[in-house]
């Protein structure tokens, strides 16, 4: 069901003040597109997935379960090396305003925020009515 288009203003309004207002989550989220891929760690991490492929199966072969779980352990490592962000695109120099600790300002702009919506939301429902 498609959302109507006060929902979708209503939607779109929240996206924009999220991201206005809450710089570590932007940081965050963002840096994860941010930068090209390391290709190099990609091949490292295929490789070592498919030397743990290999070790799981040599496990299995020779019966001996703790082969197959060190080849689960080199799967599952290597599929996370192949799938991790760069380390360069972590920074959070973007969006970080100044003025006040980074705790405070949190704190400030959620109290802004959720009153807002509580606002809105009061309002919506006694326009239900």
């Amino acid at each position: 069901m498609p959302l109507s288009e006060q929902e979708q203003r209503l939607l779109d309004e929240m996206e924009r003040n999220l991201y206005k207002h809450d710089a570590d989550f932007v940081a965050t989220v963002g840096a994860r597109r941010v930068g090209a891929p390391n290709y190099r760690m990609i091949v490292i991490g295929v490789l070592v997935a498919l030397l743990g492929v290999a070790t799981i199966v040599t496990g299995v072969a020779l019966r001996v379960p703790v082969v197959g779980i060190l080849g689960f352990v080199l799967l599952l490592g290597g599929a996370l090396l192949a799938l991790s962000s760069p380390r360069g695109a972590k920074g959070r120099a973007a969006s970080a305003p100044t003025g006040a600790t980074p705790k405070a300002r949190q704190q400030q702009s959620r109290a802004g925020f959720m009153d807002r919506m509580n606002d809105r939301w009061e309002r919506r429902q006694d326009g239900d009515r």
